[in-house]
């Protein structure tokens, strides 16, 4: 297949009409836009501070282990309360 074509009078004699787009759905897009990126930046806040909190929580767990291991249960609610919840 040659990589030149040539385009006839015909092809280019074709009409391509667009209609504008109206004003609410522009509106429309923006704000749906806008919606689902507040959704997903909340969500990605909230799984952030819920990883956060895990990560904390084990390693608050895995020093009690080492410090008192026969009552790591123990420090662990201790340590908690202490710093009025699981947080450095």
């Amino acid at each position: 297949m040659p990589s030149v074509r040539l385009v006839t009078e015909e092809e280019t004699s074709t009409v391509v009409t667009s209609a504008p787009t109206a004003p609410s759905r522009v509106w429309r897009y923006i704000a749906i836009s806008a919606v689902l990126l507040g959704i997903i930046g909340t969500w990605l806040i909230w799984f952030s501070a819920f990883i956060q909190r895990n990560l904390q929580e084990e390693d608050i767990r895995a020093a009690c282990r080492r410090a008192m291991p026969e009552t790591a249960d123990r420090c662990f609610d201790t340590v908690v309360i202490q710093r009025g919840g699981v947080r450095r």
